[in-house]
């Protein structure tokens, strides 16, 4: 395996960012009626929440229309597209007159992200001598990561499983089989259903066969996964694996060698007797980032302890096009909440609570919860200082007067004393009837263990997730700025900003359950 390491001083590359990676702005088109940039009147509770007019729906609409836009090519993470937002997000802040909080006194927070992923120029896959083209054609993909050589006999078992497939010797053979339904089936109407059906169905047909004693394994798609070879899927495979770069994690484990096919290929494969691998990964280490900035509290008994405002700033970058058009912005998922939180941010500095606002945008959520599970364990600020944490995760479609709120209820509750607060905030403020289903462990979504409020949760700190959910453009390259509702998402961010508000000029930090009370 290849390593390669990049040293990255956090002043320099956060200088060099600023300087020659900044977008073009982009003007956002005129609202097309009052309606979509105008919210229902706050009057009535702008005593108790000043910084409400702050929040204003034509800001967010420009500033969204720049964060999504074609010119920042989706922000992929480990890209300097994603470096190119994050930069973006740091003047913007810096305009809005947050004081950095980053590392070295910058906006900036570097950290390190190792990718993993076949070198092609030095690996291959032969049947019976004759090459099957890998990770660059729609035929065929390498899920596993490992470096390995294999010259092994092929055996074709079709559908077997159980008896009939232990009856048919494949100890230490190449096995090809076709892609079996996995015995869970992913519910009807649950998000990025085929990608979900592949993914079981790959992880049990695989596990099945090894457990057999297969050395090798060729699986052949099925109807439903068979678009996800060429699509979302496939795809992320093609890209390889992304992790943070911690001691041990660049290790890959010895396995078998996997590889899915067309069906397409099914006759040669079931016609193949002799399987040929040599696979060999590429490991880089290079930057991710989280931008992170505040406003200081006034109190100097709570100054010094923080509400911390997060979403996360990456999205899908540039793929595979759906209707001619291969940017997947990602408007909704997360550029929605990372201007809400600029808004916010503006909010606060022009008028400070108690506590300090603190206003993190993660690097690399899209790919697990990088960036966030980075700060939580590495803040720039005292862990034990951060009071609570209010994420957002798409907050400006759907129903006009719906929206999301997870983490306020057993078990993914935490402190309900924060759900106290953002309740209150939003029966103050917003009037949002409030979808709490996707909090419920029994939902398919699972929606609360997906964004970046979870690694907080799991350090011992009190936090909700707010979101208006899921809808058809999501992860596709359809989820565009002209289809926010601007209106909407104003009074989300206004939510937010109160909820903040309350808990930043609370007497009192908001306690964590009994059940929670200690971190793991």
């Amino acid at each position: 395996m290849l390593i390669v390491r990049f040293a990255f001083p956090s002043s320099a590359i956060a200088l060099i960012t600023l300087a020659a990676c900044t977008p073009t702005p982009v003007r956002a088109p005129a609202s097309a009626s009052p309606a979509a940039t105008t919210t229902r009147a706050a009057s009535s509770s702008s005593g108790n929440f000043p910084g409400l007019s702050a929040i204003d729906s034509a800001t967010l609409r420009s500033d969204l229309y720049t964060m999504a836009s074609d010119s920042m090519r989706g922000r992929e993470a480990g890209t300097m597209d994603e470096l190119r937002a994050a930069a973006w997000v740091a003047m913007r802040a810096r305009d809005a007159g947050l004081e950095p909080a980053g590392d070295d006194g910058t906006y900036f927070q570097f950290w390190p992200m190792r990718h993993t992923y076949l070198d092609m120029s030095a690996s291959d896959v032969l049947l019976d001598g004759s090459p099957l083209v890998l990770q660059g054609s729609p035929n065929a993909v390498v899920v596993t990561l490992t470096d390995t050589a294999v010259d092994l006999p092929l055996i074709y078992v079709g559908s077997d499983t159980g008896s009939a497939l232990a009856a048919r010797d494949v100890r230490g053979k190449a096995v090809a089989a076709l892609l079996l339904p996995p015995a869970r089936l992913p519910a009807p109407d649950v998000s990025l259903r085929s990608f979900r059906y592949t993914v079981a169905a790959i992880r049990e047909r695989t596990e099945a066969l090894t457990r057999a004693g297969a050395s090798a394994i060729v699986l052949v798609s099925d109807a439903v996964a068979e678009p996800e070879l060429r699509g979302y899927f496939g795809t992320s495979l093609r890209r390889g694996r992304y992790t943070i770069d911690v001691p041990g994690s660049g290790s890959i484990p010895a396995q078998p060698p996997v590889i899915w096919v067309s069906r397409s290929q099914l006759d040669r494969v079931r016609a193949a007797h002799q399987l040929v691998a040599r696979l060999r990964m590429t490991d880089i280490v290079y930057p991710s980032v989280n931008i992170v900035a505040r406003v200081p509290g006034t109190d100097p008994a709570r100054r010094n302890e923080y509400v911390l405002f997060s979403s996360h700033l990456d999205h899908d970058g540039v793929r595979y096009a759906v209707d001619g058009d291969s940017i997947w912005n990602g408007a909704d998922d997360n550029a929605s909440t990372s201007v809400a939180l600029l808004a916010i941010g503006r909010a606060f500095v022009a008028h400070p609570a108690p506590r300090s606002a603190l206003f993190v945008w993660h690097g690399a959520e899209e790919r697990g919860l990088l960036g966030s599970r980075w700060f939580a364990q590495r803040p720039t600020v005292p862990r034990s200082s951060i009071t609570a944490v209010l994420n957002a995760d798409m907050i400006g479609r759907n129903a006009p007067d719906t929206a999301g709120l997870l983490g306020v209820q057993p078990p993914n509750r935490n402190s309900a004393a924060l759900a106290r607060m953002v309740l209150a905030a939003n029966d103050s403020v917003t009037h949002f009837a409030i979808d709490s289903s996707w909090d419920r462990p029994t939902h398919p979504e699972r929606w609360y263990f997906r964004s970046d409020h979870l690694p907080y949760a799991r350090a011992g700190i009190p936090a909700v997730e707010f979101s208006t959910l899921l809808h058809p453009d999501y992860h596709t390259p359809r989820d565009e700025p002209d289809l926010i509702d601007y209106a909407k998402l104003t009074r989300m961010t206004r939510w937010m900003y109160a909820a903040g508000w309350l808990v930043a000029t609370a007497p009192e930090r908001p306690a964590l359950d009994s059940a929670r009370a200690s971190a793991p």
